[in-house]
């Protein structure tokens, strides 16, 4: 007979109606929890799927959804074809934001799930239902981006108690409409931290970086590149190699495909503005990878002459 192994997992599915985002976020005691728990798909909807997980679950509630079932629907759809079913625990939530949550009778206490607008929580193996409380509670008062809300329900369902095992893994993934690199998919954010002491607090510092290399600048934040912002550049690029011609704070089309250059290497391109603009975390950044060289002093705060020969 197979032995079943237990994954203790919490997770919460959502739906950012503003943003058109649909995401997951989860934590177990599970090596790569990552691999099998998340699901989504823009314009059908997110999927947790977890205890004895079933990982068809995934694709097919995905494919009903995206047929026009709703999330119960597709819940109902997934069970009654599944014998299996009082062994798993489920989140879904749908193309127009409608939720649902299913713990089957056989999952490991304390194990259970709750619902919100536009958003559904589950988890097993939990040291009580706070976990779950707490994540519902910090998920409605968080600010940012959903997947900045997302992280902050994990991290509070492991300050009120998490995985009664403890932590090994955790992910978040969201989709929207050509949200990928260059839009060619969906995929927004797709992190994973596998194997990890702290995976939460690891899964928020990926987050960030998530930030600063694919966060799409606020318009009205831009800078334009006057004369003081292009020298400042036209340093930058020659410190790092790009840019061989003068500072005379020219923007011109030299000092344009340098910083271009650079800005790819430091793979910010998806925060690069063709025009004479430039994101301010952009310019941030690259002061801080190139700072001003500071030239020497003598005694008395004078710079040293060149001797003459």
């Amino acid at each position: 007979m197979r032995t079943l192994i237990q994954p203790s997992t919490f997770s919460i599915v959502a739906y950012d109606p503003d943003a058109q985002e649909w995401g997951v976020a989860t934590q177990s005691k599970f090596l790569a929890v990552g691999s099998a728990v998340p699901w989504a798909q823009a314009g059908a909807g997110a999927v947790a799927t977890q205890s004895y997980a079933n990982t068809s679950f995934g694709p097919k509630g995905l494919a009903l959804m995206a047929s026009g079932l709703s999330a119960q629907e597709a819940l109902d759809r997934l069970l009654t074809e599944d014998e299996g079913r009082e062994h798993r625990q489920v989140g879904l939530v749908d193309a127009q934001g409608d939720v649902t949550t299913f713990t089957g009778r056989e999952c490991i206490e304390w194990a259970g799930g709750m619902t919100g607008r536009h958003y559904a929580l589950q988890g097993n193996i939990l040291v009580s239902k706070e976990t779950v409380s707490a994540m519902a509670q910090a998920f409605e008062q968080a600010r940012g981006e959903l997947a900045d809300r997302l992280v902050a329900a994990l991290a509070a369902g492991q300050k009120a108690g998490g995985d009664r095992r403890g932590q090994q893994s955790a992910a978040l993934l969201v989709v929207r409409e050509k949200g990928g690199y260059a839009g060619f998919n969906d995929r927004y954010v797709d992190l994973r931290v596998d194997d990890h002491p702290r995976p939460i607090a690891r899964l928020r510092e990926l987050l960030d970086l998530h930030h600063l290399y694919f966060k799409r600048p606020d318009p009205e934040s831009l800078l334009s590149i006057d004369k003081k912002v292009a020298r400042e550049l036209q340093r930058i690029a020659r410190q790092s190699g790009h840019y061989t011609g003068r500072l005379s704070g020219d923007y011109d089309e030299a000092t344009r495909k340098a910083v271009e250059r650079l800005v790819g290497v430091e793979n910010l391109e998806e925060r690069w503005q063709p025009d004479e603009r430039i994101d301010p975390v952009v310019l941030e950044f690259l002061q801080k990878a190139y700072p001003a060289q500071r030239r020497p002093a003598t005694r008395g705060g004078k710079r040293a002459k060149k001797s003459r020969r």
